[in-house]
């Protein structure tokens, strides 16, 4: 998208596991979507998320859910003073959001504009660009390395005995891997 001209581009995921590092490792704002009331606001499985995250917003503060919406915010803005300091440095807001209403809409965009602006300006934005084109390297490179390793004769005929002798505890994973990596 960028490469044809895009200057702002939204990625959404599903929320429920590693995309959401994927996608964090590919964008410059990485704003976390929080329902108020869904019965998770501070369980352990948001705490890697809630750290990668540049700002929260708790969703759907409208129609009779805005008191659940601004709890919510409280126990979320409490939850982030117990995490590091954000690599940016830039202290992690918690908004509030109505689509219905549009209310919040506006803030939201102004913390991103004014989070794109400091981090500019602090270079943090350039190194977690730079830091983002090693990642891609390192990821290109792993994958192609796993391609060309399960693509050699040697490996695809040797891997089923192999795997069999692991799930059989005859070999250990380590010696497996090692005695398939010495065929190349």
């Amino acid at each position: 998208c960028e490469a044809a001209g895009h200057d702002i581009i939204f990625v959404e995921t599903v929320g429920v596991g590693q995309s959401e590092t994927t996608v964090h490792g590919m964008v410059d704002f990485f704003l976390l979507l929080l329902l108020a009331g869904a019965g998770d606001e501070l369980q352990g499985l948001k705490r890697g998320i809630m750290e990668m995250a540049d700002a929260l917003c708790i969703t759907k503060a409208d129609h009779g859910n805005e008191q659940a919406a601004r709890r919510a915010r409280l126990d979320y803005q409490n939850a982030l003073h117990l995490f590091p300091p954000a690599p940016s440095g830039q202290v992690q807001p918690v908004l509030l959001t109505s689509a219905v209403s549009g209310s919040g809409i506006a803030e939201v965009w102004e913390v991103i504009e004014q989070y794109a602006a400091a981090t500019r300006q602090s270079g943090y934005f350039e190194q977690r660009r730079q830091q983002q084109q090693l990642q891609w390297l390192h990821q290109s490179i792993a994958q192609a390395l796993e391609t060309r390793f399960y693509a050699d004769a040697a490996v695809r005929e040797r891997l089923p005995a192999v795997r069999a002798a692991v799930a059989a505890g005859q070999l250990t994973p380590f010696a497996a891997a090692g005695e398939l990596l010495g065929l190349q």
